[in-house]
């Protein structure tokens, strides 16, 4: 790479801010107990290096990730034997032995008088728990849960929103050793079965409805039909959220009912092995049903441990929003924050509502030091011409993070044109498999405009041919070659273990092959190109194709349909569905009307094409796949025979036709 093609710097942080980074300190701390050379002569925190750290974390896995156990003094009930018993990718065996609690950590040494939470929605003024109340209502909910029969093992699903009582249900859950699993209420009915079905819930936690958009929407008819689909649900619990005090639909429990039978309870904590479940997460594929991506205690508490503490740098002051729902594993992500000194900002709702600024509004109300969200989002505010800080106080805001699709450069730089040189933007990249990011922020490093700063801690990541030759300054797959604790423990139903395999491992056999392009710079930055593979994020839910399909083609008259997301030139995308209809159909803007009602009614509102057209044919392989990928392509100006081998097609002309289709 030449000089004159190095990206600007936008950003680069002062002596004083790297001296006094988490991770500077957590360097000086390995340095001094595991002999680890991450400084230059004098070691001063300008000489930092932080390639490497990085370097010794995905070297000596086991010391690194003993190193974050000890750091941070997570407690085990009986000691582990060893840190990577199995260093096997898939099969890998953390910590055998030992035995803890996710949520025990999370509220140890809090104290009741600070706050922990601060929450809004559209229904809601912004408010605040303390620490007292999150312990007290997650001591009550967990007492509840306890009288209906909740123990370890057992699974809780919770069709909520983004609240503080959703925080509480989760910890209670993990704090009996349960586990937990989420879907946004703006989820469709067969959506939310399909994934809820798949892991037998005991207990399901509903909201009677919501408001996003200024518009109210009404959940207790599809609660009755998710009832009516999921047997094992012995009890379900109902959040008067949009009608307080209008009472729980019948056959259920009020909510208010659930807590008072666990008032008064002590927090209790049931110590479970490393690797038991947490939570199961949804990553949906371009086939089946979506993967139920289970991930452990221990596993996710190490990671966020490393990546909340490292790489966001929180700390004591700090008030943490991050744009999110409960069906993407940012909600996840944001509720782990509470594993540091920081606090949580909550906010339930459309990110457009009443504007734009709408999100701008809650940062200045309240006090948001790390303001996260997405590309997409960022993107629209640069096009429509939000400025910010006009009109608001976001002096307190020192972080902006963006994630869920590739950050353009422009909107980098639109960022520091509004906010001037003094705020850092990180660009984030990794996903439900992991709950985590592969590619972050590093609170040390510059920003390039375009790029993101560095390769997580401890995740051996890489860009691969497809021989499986490491690349540099050139786009490959991206790989992580050695194993992480937040990988999956197992896909929930998935016995054998032949679908994990079949997702990561099928390319590079005992390689984490992630589904993104990725380049790695000469300066150890990465940009990503976008997925690899088909499934599509917008609005932090993510769907997989087969489920938009579902739903299209649940209509008479389509017969064959193809979906996928295309980048555009200013880091937003946009949702391409083409439909093969039957003989005497016409694709009218009835038509149209209908497509977009029911794939916003079975999958969700974010996930309506942006634009249909009508196809001959969708091009398939010899065994009948969609070519989704190599159509995509070809939309963003490929051509045809570059993206895939005609020897390979059922119908060669079919993917032809689409050149012609390109903007």
């Amino acid at each position: 790479m030449t000089e004159s093609s190095v990206p600007r710097v936008l950003w680069k942080p002062d002596d004083a801010a790297v001296e006094s980074s988490n991770i500077v300190a957590f360097a000086r701390w390995a340095a001094e107990h595991k002999g680890v050379r991450a400084f230059g002569e004098g070691g001063t925190s300008p000489a930092f290096d932080y390639d490497a750290l990085w370097r010794w974390s995905v070297t000596d896995t086991d010391g690194f990730w003993e190193s974050i156990w000890e750091y941070y003094g997570v407690r085990s009930e009986t000691p582990y034997e060893k840190v990577l018993a199995d260093d096997s990718m898939p099969g890998a065996r953390w910590f055998p032995g030992a035995t803890l609690n996710y949520a025990q950590h999370l509220f140890e040494g809090a104290d009741d008088d600070r706050i922990a939470l601060r929450h809004a929605t559209e229904l809601r003024e912004l408010g605040e728990w303390t620490w007292g109340e999150l312990r007290a209502r997650t001591a009550a909910i967990a007492g509840g849960l306890r009288r209906l029969g909740v123990g370890p093992g057992d699974r809780v699903a919770a069709y909520l929103p983004n609240l503080p009582e959703t925080v509480a249900a989760f910890l209670a859950t993990a704090s009996l050793g349960a586990v937990w699993s989420s879907c946004s209420p703006d989820f469709g009915v067969r959506s939310v079965i399909d994934r809820f079905a798949q892991i037998e819930p005991k207990v399901l936690l509903a909201v009677d409805g919501y408001r996003y958009g200024g518009k109210d929407f009404d959940r207790r008819p599809v609660l009755e039909e998710l009832r009516a689909e999921l047997p094992t649900v012995e009890h379900t619990v109902v959040l008067d959220y949009l009608e307080p005090g209008a009472g729980a639909p019948q056959g259920t429990l009020p909510w208010r009912d659930l807590e008072e039978s666990g008032a008064g309870a002590g927090l209790e904590f049931t110590p479970v092995p490393f690797d038991h479940p947490l939570w199961v997460l949804y990553s949906s594929g371009t086939t089946g049903l979506p993967k139920a991506i289970v991930q452990g205690h221990g596993g996710i508490l190490l990671e966020q441990l490393k990546n909340l503490h490292l790489h966001l740098d929180a700390r004591e002051d700090d008030r943490v929003l991050w744009f999110t729902t409960t069906g993407w594993m940012m909600w996840n992500f944001l509720v782990s924050v509470l594993l540091t000194p920081a606090s949580v900002v909550l906010y339930d709702g459309s990110p457009a509502a009443p504007d734009l600024g709408g999100l701008w509004d809650l940062a200045a109300e309240a006090g948001v030091t790390v303001f996260g969200t997405s590309a997409g989002f960022l993107s629209s505010c640069m096009k429509e011409g939000v400025e910010p800080r006009r009109g608001r106080d976001l002096s307190a805001l020192r972080a902006i993070g963006s994630t869920g699709s590739p950050l353009s450069p422009e909107a980098f730089s639109w960022v520091y044109e509004q906010f001037g040189d003094g705020l850092w933007l990180f660009s984030t990249s990794g996903g439900t498999d992991v709950c985590s990011c592969l590619v972050g922020g590093v609170p040390t490093l510059p920003v390039y405009e375009g790029e993101i700063q560095a390769r997580s801690l401890g995740m051996a990541v890489a860009a691969w041919d497809p021989e499986g030759r490491e690349l540099t300054g050139e786009v490959g797959e991206l790989v992580v070659t050695r194993p992480a604790p937040s990988m999956p423990v197992f896909f929930w139903g998935d016995e054998g273990g032949e679908r994990l395999r079949d997702s990561y491992f099928s390319m590079y056999p005992g390689i984490w092959r992630h589904g993104d392009w990725i380049e790695i710079t000469d300066r150890g930055t990465a940009i990503i190109y976008g997925r690899s593979d088909s499934t599509i994020n917008r609005g932090g839910v993510r769907m997989g194709t087969s489920e938009i399909y579902r739903a299209v083609l649940a209509l008479e008259e389509i017969v064959d349909a193809l979906v996928v997301d295309v980048p555009q030139g200013d880091g937003s995308s946009r949702i391409e569905l083409f439909t093969v209809l039957r003989e005497g159909a016409e694709l009218d803007g009835a038509l149209v009307k209908e497509i977009a009602k029911r794939v916003r009614t079975d999958c969700s509102p974010r996930h309506v094409p942006d634009r249909v057209r009508a196809v001959t044919a969708v091009p398939r392989t010899l065994s009948g796949k969609i070519l989704e990928v190599p159509v995509k392509r070809i939309l963003m100006g490929e051509a045809p025979e570059k993206v895939a081998s005609r020897d390979s097609l059922a119908n060669p002309e079919a993917l032809d036709s689409f050149a012609a289709l390109k903007d």
